[in-house]
């Protein structure tokens, strides 16, 4: 019998991680629903739906609701949104979870109101929202109320928040850019500089393995490869190729560079003051793509400012909503104002 209470919820381009009050993070699946494209009938949500990814019939969609940091599929959204949050609360008899849900900033303000509903109609009895970067902030240990500039940068599968923060507020952020570009950028890397250079056809999951596995934001001292089996464009046949780590590395670079400039961006938009702050406090990573090895090194080299990567990275804007719910004295002051109640 389920027995969280009050949840916060990351739900973000690659996967949806929900934290319950007292419990912890509880589920981390990823941001994936499979459908029968006649009957919109649900055929798998998460992980089981990430293994179709590719591998459907033409009657079959596998798809990623949100992309890009803006829902692509709104119904399919709520959908596997519902799906998730009832597989951690279970049926209750009485009242219902508070649920404080942090939503990629492409999401806009119909979409969010819709995706709040959609809580209450899984019996929420109260919804709120809270702004990404805060929320990663706070899940990653730093103290935002205090009057010196911190920076975080939260890198999600469809797009990367960037924010200077000081005293619970966003200074500077890339809140308004064009180009928020986000770990599928670098999957998407993958693939064009693998059919560039080697006319071979790869797919999602096995560039997103590619990277995972051998991939690095820096040249490796030593050496890695990997098999991978792709499509040969010439002949159209399936053909299996070793791939290194070096040419892993090489492919990274322009999504690599983008990222650097956008961090350098909302630097140049940062007041004097907090920005000495930040040369001495550093840059804290958040979010999936963070993980990406020499990730932290290749930003600290480029902006001559020290960078680490955050515990738990890709919990760390689920456990900033759920500890908010946890200890609303110290954190609840840092929520924006949309919140409805039954």
């Amino acid at each position: 019998m389920a027995t969280v209470l009050d949840i916060g919820v990351d739900l973000g381009t690659a996967s949806v991680v929900i934290y319950g009050k007292g419990k912890d993070v509880v589920l981390n699946e990823p941001a994936v629903i499979a459908f029968d494209r006649d009957s919109r009938n649900v055929l798998a949500v998460g992980e089981e739906a990430r293994r179709m990814l590719g591998r459907t019939p033409s009657n079959i969609a596998a798809i990623r609701p949100l992309q890009n940091g803006m829902v692509a599929d709104m119904e399919m959204a709520c959908t596997m949104l519902r799906y998730f949050i009832g597989k951690v609360v279970g049926k209750r008899l009485f009242g219902g979870p508070r649920i404080l849900i942090s939503v990629p900033d492409g999401v806009n303000e119909m979409e969010r109101h819709r995706i709040m509903t959609s809580l209450f109609e899984i019996g929420a009895r109260r919804t709120q929202i809270m702004e990404r970067p805060i929320a990663a902030a706070i899940g990653a240990g730093l103290a935002i109320g205090d009057a010196y500039g911190q920076m975080i940068v939260d890198i999600g599968g469809g797009v990367t928040d960037i924010a200077v923060l000081s005293q619970g507020k966003m200074i500077a952020s890339n809140k308004d850019a064009t180009n928020k570009i986000g770990g599928d950028a670098f999957d998407d890397a993958v693939i064009r500089y693998v059919r560039r250079k080697h006319n071979l056809l790869l797919g999602e999951l096995t560039a997103e393995d590619l990277k995972i596995s051998i991939g690095s934001a820096l040249p490796r001292s030593e050496q890695f490869y990997m098999e991978v089996a792709g499509r040969n464009l010439i002949s159209g046949l399936p053909k299996v190729m070793r791939i290194t780590s070096d040419e892993i590395s090489e492919a990274l670079d322009d999504p690599l560079h983008d990222l650097l400039e956008a961090i350098q961006a909302v630097l140049e938009k940062t007041p004097a003051e907090l920005l000495a702050d930040i040369f001495e406090t550093g840059i804290t990573l958040t979010g999936g793509g963070a993980l990406l090895p020499g990730l932290s090194e290749a930003i600290a080299e480029y902006l001559k400012v020290d960078c680490r990567v955050a515990e738990f990275p890709q919990e760390c804007v689920a456990r900033g909503c759920g500890q908010t719910l946890e200890h609303p004295g110290e954190f609840g002051r840092y929520l924006n104002d949309r919140r409805r109640r039954r």
